[in-house]
Order: C-alpha cells, then structure tokens, then sequence
C-alpha cells in the first residue's frame, strides 16, 4: 500500500472503531493505568470475557499497586481462578511490589521502565503506555500482524512469530500524532478481534475490504505449514492447572496424595509438582502437604 494512502487506512480503522469498539472498562476514561496495566497482564491469551469479571474483582480488592503488593502471593494465585497460566499472577504480584518500590506506587509512562518490571515484555510496555498514558508507541498484538499483512501484503496470516519485518510494517503505518497512535493500536487490535479473524473473517465488515490486498488476489489460503490447535486434555498444563485449582479450592494445605490424584500417571504428576514449586506457585506445608505460596 503506497504512503498516500495511509491517511486512508487511518481514516477508514478509526471511523470504524469508534463505532464498532467494545465497551470494556478498562478502556474508560475513568480507569487508571494500574487498571490498564493490570488488564493487559490478564488478557495475554485469554479471551476478553473470561478477563473482565476477574479484573472487575481484582481492582475492587486491590485498586493500586500498593494494595496488590500487601497481599500474600498465595491469596494472589487464588484470586486468579481459572484465567490461565498463574505465574502471571505471581509477576503481577512481583511487578506491583516493584512499582512501589521502583515508582512510588505510580505506573511509569516510559516504555523502558516499563519492560524493567517483572513479567513485562515489549508488548505489554508499549501497550501500557499507549492505553495508560496516550505515548506513541507500536503496540503489535496477533491481532494487529493479521490485520496488517492480509490489508497490506496480501498474505492470510501472520508469520507464526513476530518477524522485524512484520514489526516495520506496523511502525510505518503507526500515525505521528500521539492521541491519534493510541487510538489506532486499539482500534487496529479490535478489528482483528472482531472482524479480520483468523479463522472465519467477516471481510464483508470490514472498513478495508475495498483496499485489502488479500482479498484483491482472491483471499488465498496460507500458504505456510498447516497450524495445529494447542492441545490441552492430558498435557502437563492441564495437569498443573487441575493441582493448582485444587489448592486454590481448599483454605488448608492439601495432602500430596490427595493431589496425585488429579491425573492417571503418577510420574506426570510428581513432575508437575515439581515444576509448579520451581516456579513458586506452590510450596510444601509440613510433611506430605503442598498450599499456595504465604
């Protein structure tokens, strides 16, 4: 797509965002940039509506960094529920005791602060302060790389991680103005979510489909090697996942028989539990028990 027409692509995703845009809380003037920060930790691969009920819970018990880093890590993982991959419950933790100790309590505004945080990558800073503080930055999600090779290069789907050159592409389309580049990583993101998606897009939706050039060569199929689900039922995550969620349910430490139970091989589950202690998810309470950390 040529630079002339950038204005173009700005004009038609905006418009269409600030019609179309899901009305989550997060977005509201009214939150803060720790209810920014926190709802970009909680919705890495995690769906948007399994994120808002928890994070509507979290900013209620814990609305500042302070709150969150005065609480036990075990009460953290706890609150957690079924969201998914609990250690970024712990880096939460550990990311608010550092704002504190770091920032005064306050969510920095530099994207490099940021990423000295625990737990916080180049994605989740630049989305912090794109969301949180209206910086100009290049927030590149899934969602965004689709939306851009299929609109701009003409491809189905993004390479299968991020690529430089898929991290230049999204830069030059980025506009200078700040408030403007704020709202474009959103909007770009949510037109990913809700209508360039991966599978099943609604192209007849779509702000773009007069300029896209994937659908210009006739929507090809990916012409990469064919991309496999992730497997879930009796992987070592479910049965991390089925041993915490057992913890979590009980106010007392919990036998390690009891927990041996929640797979069929015994070998998988010592080695689960083994991880799940390295990782500090879990630690031992006497002899032959496990709880969440204290």
């Amino acid at each position: 797509m040529s630079a002339v027409a950038v204005p173009v692509l700005h004009d038609r995703v905006l418009s269409w965002y600030a019609e179309h845009a899901r009305p989550l809380p997060w977005r509201d003037p009214s939150c803060t940039p720790w209810g920014v920060f926190v709802s970009e930790v909680m919705s890495q691969q995690t769906p948007v509506g399994r994120v808002e009920p928890v994070w509507r819970e979290w900013l209620r018990r814990w609305p500042t960094p302070a709150a969150l880093a005065a609480e036990s890590p075990g009460e953290v993982v706890r609150a957690w529920g079924r969201l998914g991959y609990p250690r970024r419950a712990l880096r939460l933790h550990g990311a608010a005791a550092a704002l504190v100790e770091r920032h005064g309590g306050e969510v920095p505004r530099d994207e490099e602060a940021l990423r000295e945080l625990p737990g916080v990558g180049a994605y989740t800073a630049a989305a912090v302060a794109a969301f949180a503080h209206g910086q100009r930055t290049v927030v590149v999600d899934t969602n965004v790389r689709r939306v851009l090779v299929r609109a701009l290069q003409g491809r189905a789907q993004a390479a299968p991680a991020l690529t430089a050159a898929e991290g230049r592409l999204a830069a030059s389309v980025v506009p200078e103005d700040a408030e403007a580049a704020s709202v474009w990583n959103v909007a770009v993101m949510e037109l990913g979510a809700l209508v360039c998606r991966a599978r099943g897009p609604r192209c007849e939706a779509c702000p773009l489909v007069d300029l896209c050039a994937w659908v210009a060569a006739g929507s090809p199929a990916d012409a990469g090697p064919p991309r496999r689900g992730q497997a879930w039922h009796g992987t070592d995550r479910q049965v991390r996942g089925a041993v915490v969620q057992a913890l979590r349910e009980s106010a007392d430490p919990v036998p390690r028989a009891v927990l041996e139970q929640v797979a069929d091989d015994p070998e998988q589950v010592d080695r689960c539990i083994a991880s799940l202690v390295e990782d500090g998810l879990v630690e031992p309470a006497g002899v032959g028990h496990l709880r969440l950390p204290v």
